[in-house]
């Protein structure tokens, strides 16, 4: 039987929300494994004057524990 746990991240960039996602995923992917996918939650952005400077991603990270 498969437990999934999860997990909240914000990704950060300057690119674009899709970049801010790839860059969660990308840092969650150093220490978990068994990602199952992951849902966006919120998007979000700085802005600067007239012009965004940071994009914000949050997703909720799916993956599965592993039992020896």
């Amino acid at each position: 039987m498969a437990v999934i746990k999860t997990i909240d991240l914000v990704g950060v960039s300057t690119e674009g929300w899709q970049d801010a996602a790839s860059k969660a995923l990308d840092e969650a992917a150093k220490t978990l494994r068994g990602i199952q996918g992951f849902d966006v939650l919120e998007q979000s952005a700085v802005v600067e004057g007239t012009e965004i400077s940071e994009f914000h991603t949050h997703v909720r990270i799916r993956f599965r524990i592993e039992r020896s």
